[in-house]
């Protein structure tokens, strides 16, 4: 039995649950067009510099573009419909979404990008991408905004309001929030009061908003166990023929059994056919909450 299926066993077992389809790595590319900052955002623009992401390994080749944006498009309709209540009831918090690993290596920034950007076509959908990897904040870095305040500075400043650090990118619908500047005592700031303030502000700005965030590892770091706390919805990535089984299993075991959690299987060589997606849904009641 494969990392993947003994991981959603577990889970099914002690959770009664079923959500997102695991997939092979996925890459999807939006070529980006002028926009104009969104309400609640910031007058800087940021541009989507597709070759640098290339570069950077967190965009395909065009040759592969078409194939992985369609299956980023069976990734993010779960989670879209449980943050949104379509066709399900709606998750508390769900549109607020994680994207986790259990180690570094799995492709967790690069699918927290691609899903971004996939999402961010949604006719009446926009997307806040916050780099909350604060040890190592590649996206910020990539983005060129690693020396833009942020999310850690938001949360330690009570006068700084979160409109002030958002960034709007030059792809409509999609906003991005730096990491912010790095702080010794990140973990206990993501773990406070002021941190659930902050995601409301995040989440609240506006019902349509999903609010993505890319985070550390979580067996590599205290911060990413504590960010987990404001997530409604947790995306773990896990790289294919590569993560031991009791790694996959061992970060899971830091996730609260309240939590909807998905997972992706990222660099498959498999080709994809009808028994290779995997589907786990929240069991949904009027007296408890939905789980994975």
């Amino acid at each position: 039995m494969s990392v993947i299926e003994n991981a959603i066993k577990r889970l099914q077992a002690s959770r009664e649950s079923a959500g997102a389809p695991l997939l092979r790595e996925q890459r999807a590319v939006t070529p980006p067009r002028r926009a104009e900052p969104e309400p609640g955002v910031s007058g800087r623009i940021i541009p989507i510099d597709l070759d640098a992401l290339r570069a950077a390994g967190l965009l395909s080749p065009s040759h592969q573009e078409r194939e992985l944006a369609q299956q980023f498009r069976q990734i993010k309709r779960p989670l879209i419909n449980n943050a949104l209540g379509r066709g399900v009831k709606a998750l508390p918090e769900g549109n607020l979404v994680m994207i986790a690993s259990a180690v570094p290596g799995e492709g967790k920034t690069f699918t927290s990008l691609n899903l971004a950007l996939s999402m961010r076509l949604e006719e009446d959908v926009t997307v806040l991408l916050v780099d909350g990897d604060v040890v190592n904040p590649r996206l910020s870095q990539v983005l060129g905004a690693d020396d833009a305040r942020g999310l850690l500075d938001i949360i330690k400043d009570p006068t700084l309001s979160a409109s002030h650090a958002i960034l709007q990118t030059d792809v409509p619908g999609l906003s991005f929030l730096p990491a912010g500047h790095q702080d010794p005592n990140a973990t206990e700031l993501l773990a406070s009061a002021r941190m659930r303030e902050v995601v409301t502000q995040l989440a609240g700005h506006d019902p349509s908003r999903l609010v993505l965030f890319d985070s550390a590892p979580l067996l590599l770091t205290t911060e990413s166990q504590a960010l987990t706390q404001s997530a409604g919805q947790i995306v773990m990535v896990v790289r294919a023929d590569d993560t031991p089984q009791h790694v996959v299993l061992e970060a899971l075991d830091t996730l609260a059994e309240s939590k909807s959690v998905s997972l992706v299987l990222n660099q498959s060589t498999k080709q994809p056919h009808a028994g290779y997606y995997y589907r786990y849904a929240a069991a949904q009641s009027a007296d408890k909450d939905s789980g994975t």
